[in-house]
């Protein structure tokens, strides 16, 4: 049988579409939920999950973990620190202070014991001094942002080896969220992650507020009740 030199020419197309960098891998994207740290993110395919400790800028250790993936040369990863524990680990470091330590004060309701408030309320801040202080990276933008009115900081960076990496770091409920995207200079920029995050309530569905911006130093800490939020698609 003869071939048909049209068919010939739109089965190479097909081909190179289907064999194209980063097209194929696009389509093991999925939006993710994970319960038990309370966030849903699109991740391309199962990420990786390790159970990690975090030591606060007061040098509280605290548990966390990360959820790391790859799509070809980009990187992603969302880091969850549990700050829950952060109180009781307080009063204990209190109560067992040596004299003139300006910890063994108790704060009371603004610093709380050991400091423990304080180190909560700046947990944001000193997650990213970490991306600052590092000297292999270039920042090139550093601002406030919020994702489904929960207030957050997003930078962007350059780093070895060509690389642009966007960090967006969050706390709601407690609980801090860092999440990192990093890929060659001639992609395309790997917002989408960051921009993909979504907040669950106790029942596992997706929420955003209406009310005013979510912030945890004051309503995560109980100074202001939380602000009345919708379920997203009710």
């Amino acid at each position: 049988m003869r071939e048909d030199p049209v068919m010939r020419v739109i089965a190479i197309l097909f081909a190179l579409l289907i064999s194209a960098p980063g097209l194929a891998a696009a389509q093991t994207w999925q939006e993710l939920v994970f319960q038990q740290d309370g966030f849903s993110i699109n991740f391309p395919g199962q990420p990786k999950i390790s159970e990690i400790t975090w030591t606060s800028q007061l040098r509280y250790t605290l548990p966390a973990r990360v959820y790391s993936a790859e799509n070809g040369p980009e990187r992603f990863s969302i880091t969850v620190v549990d700050y829950r524990p952060l109180e009781e680990q307080g009063n204990a470091r209190w109560k067992a202070c040596p004299p003139g330590n300006s910890q063994c004060r108790n704060g009371g309701e603004t610093i709380g014991p050991g400091y423990w408030k304080q180190d909560e309320r700046g947990a944001i801040a000193f997650a990213l001094s970490t991306y600052m202080k590092d000297p292999k990276y270039k920042i090139t933008d550093y601002a406030w942002d919020w994702q489904d009115m929960v207030e957050g900081y997003h930078l962007q960076l350059n780093g070895p080896g060509d690389r642009r990496t966007l960090v967006h770091v969050a706390m709601h409920q407690r609980k801090l969220y860092i999440l990192e995207a990093s890929s060659p200079e001639h992609f395309p920029e790997p917002g989408l992650f960051l921009q993909s995050l979504g907040w669950l309530d106790e029942n596992g569905k997706r929420i955003r507020y209406t009310e005013t911006v979510y912030s945890n130093s004051y309503h995560g800490l109980g100074v202001y009740p939380r602000p009345q939020y919708r379920i997203s698609g009710e």
